[in-house]
């Protein structure tokens, strides 16, 4: 079960996607859908099939972001979590080996095309939450138990 969080910036990308699609992609696929249909026969019409499939895989997407965009719960930066790892929070932990992983806890919806952003689900999130600078967070890998210790924390918009 995914869980239903977002940070301000997601929430933000995943309404000016549902615009974008609705106000300006679907009306063009549709005109060229009804553009096609007037040519005749639609069973050898490539630009009336192709087009059409676009307009379902559009109109999917919009009904999926607009029940997510009600579903889901704006989780808003707050003073309060300074100094320890909590939803939103940019994390940059040390692995034994000096290794440095760097990357933003956020909510499911938000991974994608994004890089260094994991989600509030993954087991690595999970073991990070609360912890503090100098703490180690005990993550179970499938190549066993890896030990990491966190470096740095900060609330912040934009990449470190």
């Amino acid at each position: 079960m995914k869980t239903k969080l977002i940070t301000t910036e997601g929430f933000e990308k995943l309404k000016n996607e549902l615009d974008h699609l609705w106000r300006v992609e679907r009306p063009e696929i549709t005109k060229i859908v009804t553009w096609a249909a007037g040519l005749g026969d639609r069973s050898e019409n490539a630009d009336y099939q192709y087009n059409k499939r676009k307009l379902r895989e559009i109109d999917r997407r919009v009904r999926y972001l607009r029940k997510t965009i009600e579903d889901i719960q704006v989780v808003e930066y707050n003073p309060v979590q300074e100094g320890k790892v909590y939803f939103g929070a940019w994390v940059v932990l040390e692995g034994s080996d000096e290794n440095h992983l760097k990357f933003r806890i956020v909510g499911p919806e938000e991974i994608y095309g994004e890089d260094h952003y994991i989600s509030i689900d993954s087991p690595m999130a999970r073991a990070c939450l609360a912890k503090q600078v100098d703490d180690e967070v005990v993550v179970q890998t499938p190549s066993g138990i890896t030990i990491w210790l966190v470096n740095n924390i900060e609330y912040m918009s934009a990449t470190m």
